[in-house]
């Protein structure tokens, strides 16, 4: 078999300009491209970490499209390593983000992992590096 490398995960998102600042506002993502299609009437946006040019995120925005899309029960979430959980928990509670609790106990005693959602209902798990 092929040397396989992550690319990116897509997933659609109703209002673009709003997911927009809420993953460059919560999580410090960087736009690294974006690409329209009016004739086929979407938009792709693709957001990195600032630190490596491996495993993106790409937005993608359906012309149109007036209701919000069913997740469905397949879907999990996504998940991003913060150096500074504490920190981390305490700017999205200040920012209004609704963290859930501090959860699961690593090696040390301290809290693992907590959850964020995004405008459109995908969870992201922030947890310590």
């Amino acid at each position: 078999m092929g040397n396989y490398k992550m690319a990116h995960t897509m997933i659609r998102v109703l209002d673009l300009e709003r997911s927009l600042a809420f993953y460059k506002e919560a999580l410090g993502f960087e736009e690294v491209k974006r690409r329209d299609e009016p004739t086929y009437e979407f938009t792709l946006v693709f957001l990195g970490d600032g630190r490596s040019n491996s495993h993106q995120l790409e937005l993608t925005f359906n012309y149109g499209q007036a209701l919000p899309y069913d997740l469905g029960t397949a879907y999990g979430h996504l998940a991003v390593l913060v150096d500074d959980l504490e920190a981390s928990f305490a700017t999205h509670e200040a920012k209004g983000y609704k963290p859930t609790p501090l959860k699961g106990l690593s090696g040390d005693g301290k809290p693992r992992y907590y959850f964020i959602t995004d405008p459109d209902g995908y969870k992201i798990e922030i947890i310590r590096n």
